[in-house]
């Protein structure tokens, strides 16, 4: 996964989107013109308010990529990203979701792990938190956290999308 230089987010930007159906329902892929700055579930309370001000574009060359390598994903030929991303949020929440980038495919790892990795060891709920805000679904794999013991915890597409993910990346639950 190539990320871009991160800037504060922007609201009112321009973006561009596009709507793939997927193994997990229906995926909005959101684009700044440049890098993917969005994969959100369809139908779930994730999506920015702002997106009403977004120009639907099922060709744009970003969102046709991104649709490409997740369906490459999805059928289990792929198992990393190549499409660039532009992560925009907090400094904090950036550096979580660096962390969460690095899980490799078919692996997972705590919300304590991850607070650590972020050099947040006492952190715990806050980098739950910040998980739970990654705006990049799957291909920033948030996915790959769980709670204590393996155990599955929340996950903005619903848990029985994160127990579908993981069950493609062959973890068994």
């Amino acid at each position: 996964m190539k990320t871009g230089k991160s800037k504060p987010a922007k609201q009112s930007a321009a973006r561009e989107y596009s709507i793939v159906k997927s193994h997990v329902g229906g995926l909005m892929l959101v684009t700044d013109g440049t890098s993917l700055v969005g994969v959100y579930f369809s139908g779930r309370d994730h999506i920015p308010a702002t997106s009403k001000n977004w120009k639907r574009d099922d060709k744009h060359p970003v969102l046709r990529q991104a649709a490409g390598e997740l369906a490459e994903y999805f059928a289990g030929k792929r198992k990393t990203f190549s499409v660039p991303v532009r992560l925009s949020g907090t400094e904090f929440q950036e550096s979580v979701w660096k962390e969460i980038a690095r899980i490799p495919y078919g692996q997972t790892i705590t919300y304590t792990e991850l607070a650590k990795r972020a050099g947040i060891s006492d952190a715990i709920r806050a980098a739950g938190t910040a998980t739970g805000r990654n705006p990049i679904s799957i291909i920033v794999p948030c996915h790959r956290v769980v709670g204590k013991n393996g155990t599955l915890c929340g996950f903005a597409g619903g848990l029985d999308k994160k127990t579908h993910l993981l069950k493609l990346e062959g973890q068994i639950f």
